[in-house]
């Protein structure tokens, strides 16, 4: 057998607040929701790109305080069980379709002065395709706050957070090294991370800037 066995192990998610890599890309999405408890209408949609720490972001904010998170494909059938104080956070929300839109659009209404809604999505509810208008309406008056495309430094501190995640020890050069030639995004950024992981304990040879080579010629797109 030429290489090592390697297993899609399931990693250690890091929410806590001082896991979360604040820089020019993210500082305004978190005082937005550092603020919720002034949010206009109680309510806050949090908008960016797929992996670019909303998610993070509302586990943050599920803390402070102490709010329910929902699917989207189970809204219908807990809507009976949220009180009008609730805090309530949506993950996904573009995910609502079907009989679930009419239960946000409930959700939305029944949600009192002490009620608080979050919703995450990768764009702003117009491009949701909703079938509502009354929701889309209600959505689209929602404040706001938007996680704008990764700057060098939150991909540097993505990279560093991915590394650890995982456990890997990457040569001081390597993240110099592969900023200025990886994709821009922190879905790019995940995939690479994970096929060095993947390159090293194939080969048994640690993360190094040769290692990051191989794997960048293999993965660039044609």
């Amino acid at each position: 057998m030429s290489g090592q066995l390697t297993f899609d192990l399931p990693l250690t998610q890091a929410w806590q607040r001082d896991a979360f890599l604040v820089t020019s890309a993210t500082a305004a999405a978190l005082a937005a929701v550092d603020s919720w408890q002034t949010w206009a209408n109680g309510r806050l949609l949090l908008v960016g790109p797929c992996g670019a720490g909303k998610t993070h972001l509302a586990h943050i904010w599920a803390e402070m305080a102490q709010a329910l998170w929902v699917n989207p494909a189970d809204l219908l059938a807990q809507l009976p069980q949220i009180a009008p104080n609730a805090c309530v956070i949506l993950d996904d929300a573009h995910h609502v379709t079907g009989r679930a839109e009419e239960a946000l659009f409930h959700l939305y209404n029944r949600l009192g002065p002490e009620g608080r809604l979050l919703l995450t999505a990768p764009t702003a509810p117009r491009d949701w395709g909703l079938a509502l208008p009354d929701l889309l309406s209600r959505l689209q008056a929602m404040p706001m706050a938007r996680l704008e495309p990764p700057d060098d430094a939150l991909l540097a501190g993505v990279l560093v957070k991915l590394f650890a995640d995982r456990q890997i020890t990457a040569e001081a050069r390597l993240i110099p090294y592969l900023l200025p030639r990886m994709e821009r995004s922190i879905a790019a950024a995940q995939a690479l991370v994970m096929a060095l992981d993947a390159k090293s304990l194939a080969t048994q040879r640690p993360v190094t800037r040769a290692l990051a080579a191989e794997v960048l010629d293999t993965t660039a797109p044609e």
